[in-house]
């Protein structure tokens, strides 16, 4: 993600459990600036204003202070192999973060958002593998994505209230969808997993463009700089085989390119603990 506030890029290495900071040069590579370490996994991260920093744990989530003091919150989610995933902040600030249980499949994995009090609104119940989340330039559109079951999904979203309309199809991904982006023309990216490459989809939800990257587990896309116009994507090494690894070296790095298109302006946490 990007930190518009402190201008700096931020992923995650979720079974590491860091947080690594970095500036983005102008030649598109990016300097590490700092790692984070969490007591556990880190699935997702968001930022607030002032510099809080929200964690996406195996159960509860994380919140770091400006001054680097790291509070874990209550358990939210419970059982053996399942943890929080991907997650991302609505058009209000609140945090959505879904869930992933190994070994899978499920038919029972959830969509939770977390109120600007701290309460819990369950969005679904019923997935797979709770994936990437993003809006559409009015905040009026949710997509999310069920990755088991290949499927991209769209609904309508109040960008004030987080009330939400029914669930339906937006895309069926040739391949296990990951993470997603929407940019500035409302299209829809999507990170393939297992596919080597990200796949753009019009507002309609028709295949019109393809990156294929260097790694074959890409898992997620953001738009990040100053002008929102460098797109990085991530990649995993996880459940490569080692001849799988030997021939794709570079995976688990991240990659940046220019694609022509800009990202929509990131979203700021200002859910509870954030400083006011």
């Amino acid at each position: 993600m990007w930190d518009p506030v402190r201008e700096r890029v931020l992923w995650v290495d979720i079974l590491a459990g860091t947080v690594q900071r970095g500036i983005l040069n102008e030649d598109g590579t990016i300097a590490v600036e700092e790692v984070i370490a969490f007591p556990d996994t880190a699935g997702a991260v968001a930022v607030s204003a002032a510099g809080e920093m929200l964690v996406a744990g195996r159960h509860r989530l994380f919140v770091r202070t400006a001054d680097g003091t790291i509070t874990p919150g209550d358990a939210l989610i419970a059982g053996e192999g399942r943890r929080f995933n991907d997650g991302q902040v609505d058009p209000a600030g609140r945090f959505l973060v879904g869930t992933i249980v190994k070994p899978g499949p499920s038919t029972e994995e959830q969509l939770l958002r977390v109120e600007h009090d701290g309460e819990v609104t369950v969005i679904d119940d019923d997935l797979s593998l709770s994936n990437g989340l993003a809006w559409s330039a009015d905040g009026r559109r949710l997509f999310s994505v069920d990755t088991v079951t290949r499927r991209l999904f769209v609904r309508e979203y109040d960008p004030v209230t987080g009330e939400t309309g029914e669930r339906a199809l937006f895309a069926m991904v040739g391949g296990f969808p990951d993470g997603i982006a929407t940019d500035a023309d409302d299209h829809v990216w999507v990170a393939v997993w297992g596919g080597g490459c990200v796949l753009r989809f019009s507002p309609r939800g028709e295949l019109v463009g393809r990156i294929d990257v260097p790694a074959p587990h890409t898992t997620s896309i953001a738009f990040v700089g100053p002008a929102l116009d460098t797109m990085v994507i991530t990649t995993a090494r996880e459940e490569l085989s080692d001849e799988d690894a030997a021939r794709h070296p570079d995976s688990g790095r991240l990659f940046t390119l220019r694609a022509g298109v800009t990202g929509l302006p990131p979203r700021l946490w200002q859910g509870p603990g954030v400083s006011r």
